[in-house]
């Protein structure tokens, strides 16, 4: 994925650019068509990164609030663009720029559902859950909340390095949510497992339905 991107707007290989634009030019954002990284290396660097950088339940659920709060985030934010105190616009130093407060709430709370089940038929032993059902419903909500948060931090449009550092060219690296997210909400979930009494070492189940 980062050869592609380095390579696509060098003279010789435009061709890959186009076949970008052709299969994915609806779903590309503005500055990813103007020749910034697209979200699929961000998307890999994220999740390789978490799942380096924490335990195997920490960084899959981290993984599941990408997936989950980023695009629920971003509708809810959609749909409630027009409700004027919601809005953030120029955001606090660039946190938040152009998000939403109800957009944040609306992908904290989509992501408790999914959140809640899968922490619900967790191997918990014999023993069961440390804390009861109170620990899972807090666990499954703040677990959406840092998903949502760390959403909402990333400002729009996204932060870019500068074409050059000390005179040298720099890939047009930029902060980018599908990085930020996932490594963010694994460790928020390390600590929502300190804070509920939870062992790191919890093990998921296989199957999430059945």
């Amino acid at each position: 994925t980062l050869v592609m991107e380095l390579l696509r707007y060098r003279r010789g290989f435009k061709w890959m650019n186009d076949v970008l634009h052709f299969f994915l030019g609806g779903a590309l954002r503005k500055h990813e068509m103007e020749g910034k990284f697209t979200g699929s290396f961000y998307y890999f660097a994220g999740v390789l990164a978490t799942s380096y950088l924490y335990p195997q339940t920490a960084a899959t659920l981290g993984i599941c609030q990408l997936a989950l709060a980023d695009p629920s985030a971003s509708y809810f934010g959609r749909r409630t663009r027009h409700v004027y105190w919601s809005r953030i616009e120029n955001g606090l130093m660039g946190f938040g720029r152009n998000k939403g407060i109800l957009g944040f709430l609306g992908g904290a709370l989509f992501c408790f559902p999914f959140n809640y089940r899968v922490l619900k038929i967790a191997k918990w032993g014999v023993k069961g859950v440390p804390g009861g059902e109170g620990a899972i419903i807090t666990a499954s909500l703040l677990l959406g909340l840092a998903g949502a948060f760390a959403d909402l931090a990333v400002p729009t449009p996204a932060l870019v390095m500068p074409k050059k550092v000390l005179g040298i060219p720099v890939p047009p690296f930029h902060v980018d949510d599908n990085f930020v997210v996932p490594i963010f909400s694994a460790f928020a979930c390390t600590k929502i497992f300190e804070l509920v009494g939870w062992d790191d070492g919890l093990e998921l189940a296989k199957h999430i339905l059945f």
